[in-house]
């Protein structure tokens, strides 16, 4: 039986409020105050502009560092200064190498990791700024609203089907069941960070891939408050080494912030070989490396929380347009992996978005053959010029961290090219070794309650909150080869990889079966990125779901 659903009509949709969905509609909204003051035609409105975000309030999901070039957002809000919520300006920066006693200052900062002129933010306080200067432009945001189905047409899109709200873990109606709103828009413009369910399932659909596939890093990160004087504000230090193994790829951080907050945390590359590994737990011990334990013990975890990022770079970028579409920000592989920045790019790409569709509704045309312009704007403008730099930078370290930097000092003097160009790679998940049932699983890392943790405490520190009644949002297309296949060949790396303890074995009449506690998910899609099968698919909870990223 067909479900009847209220439809609304807009100009433009946008699939996500972060930096890159905000920003292409704060700047189209201008665009068409500009339009309209000019008594130009057709006359355009902004409350025709849709911004959909899945998240309880705007900014609840946002997650990075993040030390932010501030050169997109002094595009978009020149004045942003006298305004914008930045936690401190980068006073100083360093680079370590770890081993697991000792921590060797590099003699002089690597430039990827020089952050003079930078900033540090909260991304999460960063995105609610903003997001108040969208409202005030008129723009209609929806909060509480994620996207489940893309509405194709012809060779393109034409809007999105919301979740419905009110169904029951067995997918039958509750009381209070509502079915989600058709919203169809000339435009649709998908900005759903790292992984986006609908990207992803379009990308498929409709053949989009870049030269290379996607490749992914995870990043953990808690907030401290700790004793007086142990960081100085606006101080930035990065880490190589221990505890990762020279085979892998990532590294740690600690940004001082006001008010005696630390930002700690590592991103680790998922192509790492060893299905067992932890990324959670690697992390934990990071914290007890002597560097990292001087400033942290004594002090207080405030916040936890866990995010994907897009390392492909130039090479793993899909097609970023079809027929009344196109992708944006992290979605379109848009972040310097090199710098493990993207805020300033994804940014850049919705102000460069927002001109498309611009350009698209004056004309009344939105056919692929104008929106193409995008990404021709795109290679006329600086993130063609500094993504193009480090194209082959993340393909370099597939055969561990010292090949990987002798790469990159061949591409930093070939402007990106290195030995060979283009590099090729293959997805994360293809990396992972078989173990073939060999070895006892290790024991789970418990933390010791003061300065490690286990995965749930952590969780809790995320604030992390879904309905119970509802239908799991993390689809599993065979439980058979969890239970089966994958218990010899792998060891069932989903218990491992989940920063959430979302996934875990369980023994049911003597046999293993997984249980999946997808009330712990912090939506960061490490298991739809990692599982080495390719049948874990994370699809939206019901809107408001999911963690709240308070002040990280």
């Amino acid at each position: 039986m067909a479900v009847e659903r209220e439809r609304l009509d807009a100009d433009v949709l946008i699939v996500g409020a972060g930096p890159a969905g905000l920003a292409c509609a704060l700047h189209l909204s201008r665009l068409i105050a500009q339009h309209n003051a000019s008594g130009s035609k057709p006359e355009l409105s902004a409350e025709n502009i849709y911004v959909l975000e899945k998240a309880r309030e705007i900014g609840a999901h946002q997650l990075s560092g993040a030390v932010m070039d501030p050169r997109g957002l002094a595009e978009l809000v020149p004045d942003w200064e006298k305004s914008a919520p930045i936690e401190s300006k980068v006073t100083d920066d360093a680079a370590f190498v770890l081993t697991s006693s000792s921590a060797w200052k590099m003699p002089i900062t690597p430039p990827p990791l020089q952050n003079h002129g930078n900033y540090i933010v909260s991304l999460n306080k960063l995105v609610k700024w903003l997001g108040g200067l969208v409202e005030k432009s008129g723009v209609n945001l929806f909060t509480q609203f994620a996207g489940k189905d893309l509405i194709y047409e012809g060779g393109g899109i034409a809007g999105v089907i919301t979740e419905d709200k009110g169904v029951d873990k067995d997918g039958k109606p509750k009381d209070n069941y509502t079915p989600g709103y058709e919203l169809r828009a000339k435009v649709t413009v998908l900005a759903e960070g790292p992984r986006g369910s609908l990207t992803k399932e379009m990308v498929s659909r409709l053949k989009l891939d870049g030269l290379n596939p996607q490749v992914y890093g995870i990043g953990i990160k808690e907030l401290w408050e700790t004793p007086a004087g142990r960081i100085a504000p606006g101080y930035v230090a990065h880490t190589l080494g221990w505890p990762l193994d020279s085979s892998m790829y990532g590294g740690g951080w600690m940004y001082g912030l006001p008010g005696n907050r630390v930002s700690t945390g590592m991103v680790i590359g998922l192509d790492y070989h060893n299905p067992r590994f932890d990324p959670h737990e690697a992390f934990q011990k990071f914290k007890t490396h002597p560097f990292v334990k001087r400033v942290l013990e004594g002090g207080k975890l405030v916040r936890y929380g866990a995010k994907t990022v897009p390392y492909g770079g130039w090479y793993s970028m899909p097609r970023q347009y079809m027929d009344g579409g196109l992708i944006i920000g992290d979605s379109a592989s848009l972040l310097n992996s090199q710098r493990l920045k993207g805020i300033h790019i994804a940014i850049k790409s919705g102000m460069l978005a927002a001109e498309t569709v611009f350009d698209a509704l004056k004309s009344g045309d939105t056919s692929s053959k104008t929106l193409a312009a995008f990404p021709r704007k795109i290679e006329e403008s600086w993130i063609k010029k500094e993504l193009w730099a480090v194209r082959n930078f993340h393909q370099g370290f597939r055969h561990g961290l010292y090949a990987g930097l002798f790469h990159a000092g061949i591409q930093f003097v070939t402007g990106g090219r290195g030995l060979i160009d283009p590099m090729r790679t293959r997805p994360g998940h293809e990396e992972y070794h078989k173990l073939n049932g060999s070895g006892p699983a290790p024991e789970r890392f418990k933390g010791d309650g003061a300065l490690t943790f286990d995965r749930l405490t952590d969780v809790y520190h995320s604030g992390t909150r879904h309905e119970e009644d509802q239908p799991c949002h993390l689809v599993v297309a065979d439980l058979n080869v969890c239970a089966t296949k994958c218990v010899t060949e792998y060891g069932n790396p989903c218990q491992y990889f989940c920063p959430a303890a979302v996934y875990e074995m369980v023994q049911e009449k003597g046999q293993p079966r997984l249980k999946i506690n997808a009330s712990n998910c912090v939506h960061c899609k490490t298991c739809d990125i990692a599982d080495p099968y390719e049948i874990i698919t994370w699809v939206p909870p019901e809107g408001g779901g999911g963690p709240n990223y308070e002040g990280m």
